[in-house]
């Protein structure tokens, strides 16, 4: 692959100078025509993995896609970058269906965007066979099994993709799936030989904090209240629920809309356009308001009812802070919760155990006093070496103590019983029972039979949890729920890894949360507030005219970037991430202008902003004042005005240099140089011409010889 190629398209389209983790190499692969199975979490930038491929390929990549919505917003972000994308599903009439086939036999179309339904169609098989297709890409491939939390049957056919084009690489994509659920998405899909990536799960930007179901209205108002204008979404067990929430918000005075399976599809799919357009800030929804929501500036997830397992709660989460900026998320649990899904379970034909054994770990992760996004991390296989330090747990830490002895009794044991146990056949033998399984199957002659029976049995089972929580253990679901050593556990007990544990008498009391009080804004941090305020108040003027999501105009953090770096013009703009070559050309200018003008407002205040003094001096030049009115205005030295824009200058912007030194001194300081043969050393100029230029007239002369 032509590594330069691929960069400059990032550039080019995108906006961002460098990949992300992984990125590059699953670049690679795809255009080596190999099959992959890609395991990134929201926001971390899958959809390029393919979508840049598709760019430097002849023909075109068709991309399953299982939501008209999610459709809809991916074409509408590529065509605003100045990729050719389409999408063919029912939402379109005949003669636009006819008017797009057209241009993708023609080639004008580079990546089409199909639902699962249509690509198995006879049809849609006759058409492909004209068409040169380079890629196949298979979107929340999870989808595809009975082990994801989110199975549809349709999705199942798709394995006729290699079946009938083995030369034509897949490419399947997912944000969640653990290790059965990514076995099953590649023997499903038929896939060969194909590589897995799995990039951290990890997403440090986002808060984790679970509640007690304790005056949840009361405290969910004073939380959106003290984030106004930001989106968000409530997670609810029930349609009732979404619908009553719903109105009380609406009568504290917050913009919020309900949103659930049950709803006609066109009101469905009107409040999803207002919220994906800010034009509702504020929804309560089921899990229905799923994989539709490509929107990169939701800033907090709070879920009412607990989630029926971590997939699901990981997914649901994961829609906030997808552009890498500060979001929150709030669970609130209760043993209610709980017991309605037990229900659900029960009444279920299939799936039982596994599914109740997903319900107790999510159970766990509700109440556990140990780092909560280690437990989220820990059960999709990756371990986290510290405390993540954005959890209310890190930041109302329990007292632990040395566990290490506890862990190795317990890796050892699993060690020692190849594996094959489960949790409570695992703490028998710790606790040297006698029960009859035991002796039949020998266990009572391991080393470590009887190791811990100083812990009473809920202890361990405590314990153990938080050995599964830290990443040292897991639970294979598919083989009975044995419990399997890890990379990790080897380090505990071959390297002599240090393991902290909670003490169990801690972990079993309630405990009320407290609550962190937030320190009040700094000035400096008030006037960025105010900028980005102003920003996202011209990004949805232009998403309004132009009839499109404001996010799909820059994203949140593409704004916060601008106010802590402040571009005063396109070449300046041009270095912050997402800010591509059509999007600079488009509304640059509009942006620049924008925090010119915020400056201006604000110059008595700027000195708080780092550069702000240079741009507002810079903007005086432009408007016509001369260096010694600029000093005066400003109630600067001459000498600081000749710095901002020699700054400027040397930056490249358009500054006319005979405004600050004359083609005579240019030229008495190129002669100077060469007579004294140094180029660098301004004192030595100096004293050669007889202090008659000034020091900061010499810097920009030598700033234009160099450049000429």
């Amino acid at each position: 692959m032509p590594q330069n190629q691929a960069k400059e398209i990032l550039k080019q389209y995108f906006g961002y100078d460098e990949f992300r983790p992984m990125q590059a190499e699953i670049i690679q692969t795809v255009f080596d025509k190999k099959d992959c199975l890609v395991l990134m979490p929201t926001g971390g930038g899958k959809s390029i993995t393919f979508q840049i491929p598709a760019m430097m390929k002849d023909g075109v990549t068709i991309v399953v896609s299982p939501l008209i919505a999610l459709m809809k917003d991916q074409v509408e972000s590529l065509k605003a970058t100045g990729i050719a994308a389409e999408f063919l599903n029912s939402s379109l009439t005949p003669s636009q269906q006819e008017a797009i086939e057209k241009d993708i036999q023609e080639g004008k179309i580079k990546i089409i965007y199909i639902s699962p339904e249509r690509i198995v169609t006879e049809s849609f098989h006759n058409f492909m066979q004209n068409l040169k297709v380079n890629l196949f890409a298979i979107d929340e491939a999870h989808c595809i099994s009975q082990w994801g939390h989110d199975f549809r049957p349709e999705y199942t056919q798709l394995k006729f993709l290699k079946q009938k084009y083995p030369e034509i690489p897949v490419i399947a994509l997912t944000a969640t799936a653990d290790k059965i659920t990514a076995r099953d998405i590649i023997k499903q899909l038929g896939l060969i030989e194909a590589k897995q990536f799995i990039t951290s799960f990890d997403r440090p930007n986002i808060s984790l904090t679970v509640k007690p179901a304790l005056k949840r209205i009361e405290n969910i108002i004073e939380f959106i209240k003290a984030r106004p204008n930001q989106s968000g979404i409530v997670y609810c067990l029930s349609r009732k629920s979404t619908e009553d929430i719903a109105s009380k918000l609406k009568r504290a005075g917050i913009k919020a809309a309900f949103y659930h399976a049950k709803l006609e599809r066109e009101k469905r799919s009107k409040v999803q356009e207002n919220f994906i357009n800010d034009k509702t800030p504020v929804i309560v929804a089921t899990i229905a308001f799923g994989m539709g929501i490509d929107k990169s500036n939701v800033r907090w997830v709070i879920h009412y009812n607990m989630p029926k397992n971590i997939e699901n709660y990981y997914q649901e989460i994961g829609r906030a802070g997808r552009d890498g900026t500060k979001s929150d998320t709030i669970m609130y649990y209760s043993l209610g919760d709980v017991m309605t899904y037990r229900k659900f379970i029960e009444d279920a034909p299939n799936n039982k155990e596994v599914e109740i054994a997903k319900l107790q770990r999510i159970q766990d992760y509700a109440e556990a006093l140990t780092c909560r996004r280690k437990i989220l991390l820990s059960y999709f296989g990756e371990h986290l070496d510290e405390d993540c330090g954005n959890c209310d747990v890190c930041k109302n830490p329990p007292q632990q103590f040395d566990g290490t002895l506890i862990a190795q009794k317990a890796l050892s044991a699993i060690s020692r019983l190849n594996e094959n146990v489960g949790i409570n056949m695992l703490i028998d033998v710790l606790r040297g029972s006698g029960r009859k399984e035991i002796i039949d199957n020998n266990y009572h002659k391991i080393k470590t039979y009887g190791a811990g029976n100083d812990i009473n049995f809920a202890d361990w089972q405590q314990y153990i949890l938080q050995l599964l929580n830290q990443g040292l253990i897991e639970i294979a679901y598919d083989q009975n729920h044995v419990l399997k050593l890890t990379e990790a556990s080897q380090k505990v007990l071959f390297a002599g890894k240090k393991i902290n544990l909670v003490k169990a008498s801690e972990l079993l009391k309630k405990k009320e949360l407290q609550q962190i009080t937030a320190r009040p804004e700094s000035k400096t941090k008030q006037l960025k507030n105010e900028l980005f305020e102003r920003l996202r108040n011209l990004r949805e003027q232009i998403a309004v005219s132009e009839n499109v999501p404001p996010h799909i105009i820059f994203s949140d953090a593409t704004l916060e970037s601008m106010c802590e770096k402040r571009p005063v013009s396109n070449k300046d703009l041009s270095k912050i991430a997402g800010v591509g070559i059509l999007k600079n050309e488009k509304y640059g200018n509009l942006f620049i202008k924008e925090i010119v003008s915020f400056i201006k407002e604000n110059s008595k205040q700027t000195s708080r902003i780092k550069g702000s003094s240079q741009i507002l001096t810079y903007e005086l030049f432009k408007d016509g004042m001369t260096v010694a009115e600029i000093a005066d205005e400003r109630n600067l030295s001459p000498v600081t005005i000749f710095s901002h824009l020699a700054e400027f200058y040397n930056k490249g912007e358009e500054i006319d240099i005979f405004r600050l030194v004359s083609q005579e001194e240019i030229s008495r300081v190129e002669k100077a140089v060469k007579e004294i043969n140094d180029f660098n050393t301004i004192k030595t100029i100096f004293e050669h011409l007889n202090s008659e230029i000034e020091y900061e007239k010499i810097r920009l002369a030598l700033s234009y010889l160099k450049k000429k």
